[in-house]
């Protein structure tokens, strides 16, 4: 058991993050109340079966109320409407922070309506899996992973490391950028890599000379990992396109232009700019390994980490 960080905690959406933050919190002893709140009745329910608060109630308005930590873990494009539902009701020096993977969007969305009298920090655990909804978190979700911050320019300091003691608590690294870099940064490290995996299984999908029991059946053969991505939460994803379009714009032409490279190297058979390429990003999985971010073994790890 971990120390009491906060006395009332208020969690704001229960899919995957929220769920798991929710776990963390009761296996740790972080808080002596979580309140949960959700927009559907069903959700809220499972959430209450599952045991994952002290409180719950599809009023966010009614779940800040007295909290100390208030935990934002909508669809970013959600954000502004949980921003003025909430804002009247916190109270006197809570922080409010957020989970979405663009920061830009969710400043302006939500920080107009945040009282000066509240510390507004937004975040992003970089963690996750393709899976959504309630039953899908688990404890243990944040450990060895990133959590970035993007503090405005007038934050508070001490409510800053009190919000990074709680993230570290959940075994994250913490890390502070600045929103547009983040977006930059996350529109080639997750943006992307879910936009590309969505646009293969969809061609795959449209194939008229392949058929769908042959997709799945040699899915084996690379195609399954790409589906793993695009398994996604489908509104999440719709979102993160239109609040961080720039940004997702900008590294889509530059994989354009690369592909467009890759595709002239193999029409005219230039062997040596094909293996320069596949020898960089093997080397770019390496340190992906080495940085502990994933586990060198068949299978991306899959099958060891389901053990």
């Amino acid at each position: 058991m971990s120390e009491i960080l906060f006395d009332r905690i208020a969690l704001i959406g229960i899919g995957l993050i929220g769920s798991s933050i929710a776990r963390d919190i009761k296996k740790l002893g972080l808080a002596r109340q979580v309140v949960i709140s959700t927009r559907s009745a069903e959700t809220l329910k499972r959430a209450e079966e599952l045991e994952l608060g002290t409180a719950y109630t599809t009023s966010a308005a009614e779940a800040v109320e007295d909290a100390d930590l208030v935990i934002v873990s909508v669809p970013v494009g959600a954000s502004e409407a949980v921003a003025r539902q909430i804002a009247p009701h916190l109270k006197a020096g809570a922080i409010v922070t957020d989970v979405g993977s663009t920061k830009a969007s969710v400043i302006a969305q939500m920080a107009p309506h945040m009282p000066e009298n509240v510390h507004f920090i937004p975040g992003h655990p970089l963690a996750g899996t393709e899976k959504s909804g309630p039953d899908a978190g688990f404890s243990g979700l944040f450990k060895g992973r990133w959590c970035i911050f993007t503090p405005l320019p007038d934050t508070d300091r001490a409510a800053l490391d009190r919000l990074s003691a709680f993230w570290k608590a959940l075994g994250s690294m913490i890390d502070e950028m600045d929103p547009q870099h983040h977006d930059k940064v996350l529109a080639i490290v997750s943006h992307l890599p879910h936009i590309i995996a969505y646009n293969i299984v969809g061609t795959a999908d449209d194939l008229e000379t392949v058929t769908e029991s042959e997709v799945i059946k040699y899915s084996a053969s690379g195609f399954r990992d790409f589906t793993r991505l695009a398994a996604s939460d489908p509104t999440m994803w719709r979102d993160v396109c239109l609040h961080n379009k720039d940004a997702i714009l900008e590294m889509l032409a530059r994989f354009s232009e690369d592909l467009a490279y890759l595709q002239r190297a193999i029409r005219w058979g230039e062997g040596d700019k094909l293996f320069e390429l596949f020898s960089r990003t093997r080397t770019i999985r390496r340190s992906i390994v080495q940085a502990g971010q994933d586990v060198d073994v068949p299978d991306f790890g899959r099958h060891a980490l389901d053990k």
